[in-house]
């Protein structure tokens, strides 16, 4: 049996548990969360997917992340996936949610975000290449070249949470 994640509606409530493999080919919504890294100086974690991932590979992306499992909060599912792929353990700070429709299938996004001082280890079979890049710098190529649809959909709602003072940066 595959990975195993909840069916939810178009409110973000369980429907039932079905197999992730399932719930994409069929274009169920489920969950996925997501964490947004920086580093002290509050650059953000730019990352190219490797070239053998099933999901967008070689794609650029700053979202680190993964399917919230059976029972799992989208909270505890953004800490597990920054262990799994960059073997850092920090806490992570639940921003938004949102459904998003670009991509493979139409998933709820949980947005969090994660202030990252370690050493990053990248899982080299999910991330290819990784660096810090500042806000400027990365306005500049988000709409350009290949970009990881959701990530960049997700990108944009954080930098304007971010305008308007809703989210509140790290370490300050």
């Amino acid at each position: 049996m595959g990975e195993l994640v909840e069916r939810v509606d178009e409110q973000d409530r369980v429907l039932e548990v079905v197999e992730r493999a399932e719930a994409v080919r069929r274009r169920w919504m489920h969950r996925i969360a997501t964490t947004i890294c920086r580093d002290p100086t509050g650059r953000i974690l730019v990352l190219r997917r490797a070239k053998e991932h099933v999901r967008f590979p070689g794609h650029y992306d700053v979202l680190v992340g993964g399917a919230v499992g059976v029972g799992e909060s989208y909270e505890d599912a953004a800490a597990r996936e920054l262990v799994e792929e960059l073997s850092v353990g920090v806490p992570v700070r639940f921003l938004f949610r949102f459904l998003c429709r670009a991509g493979i299938s139409p998933v709820w996004f949980g947005v969090h975000e994660a202030l990252v001082a370690e050493p990053l280890a990248p899982d080299p079979s999910e991330i290819a290449w990784h660096a810090w890049v500042t806000e400027p710098e990365l306005r500049k190529v988000v709409d350009r070249g290949p970009f990881v649809p959701a990530g960049r959909q997700a990108l944009h709602r954080y930098l304007g949470c971010l305008l308007d003072g809703i989210a509140i940066r790290l370490g300050t």
